[in-house]
């Protein structure tokens, strides 16, 4: 259910490095994260060239049961964002780790992908 080739946080965002960009990782939800926000009907995310910042808002994912905030899973400068997902935000809730992924980021320190959690560790915070 959870791919164990990806990294996560406890905000339930997963991290896939490389991503496709020289230096990258890509970005996106866990499949726990979408069941949870329901059905997404619009997704605001950062811009290609912004900064963002390990632990603050860089976007949001609107339900039809909520707003929810994305979290950035590190540090670092947005290189891409999934375009797709104007026209389709549904896919982050039918394709969680592949067509709906949210951007990707080039973190300013890569050694900030060891602090992120591996498969078994995040699949333990959603017994708690």
């Amino acid at each position: 259910m959870y791919p164990d080739d990806l990294k996560y946080t406890v905000e339930h965002e997963w991290v896939r490095s490389p991503g496709e960009h020289e230096g990258s990782v890509r970005v996106g939800i866990t499949d726990f994260a979408q069941d949870a926000l329901g059905d997404i009907v619009y997704v605001s995310l950062p811009e290609v060239g912004d900064t963002i910042e390990s632990g603050s808002t860089c976007g949001e994912l609107e339900s039809t049961k909520s707003v929810s905030d994305i979290y950035a899973p590190v540090t670092g400068e947005v290189v891409a964002r999934n375009e797709t997902l104007d026209a389709t935000p549904e896919l982050v809730n039918s394709d969680p780790y592949a067509g709906g992924w949210l951007f990707e980021v080039v973190a300013s320190d890569p050694a900030q992908l060891d602090d992120l959690l591996e498969v078994d560790a995040y699949v333990a915070t959603l017994d708690g």
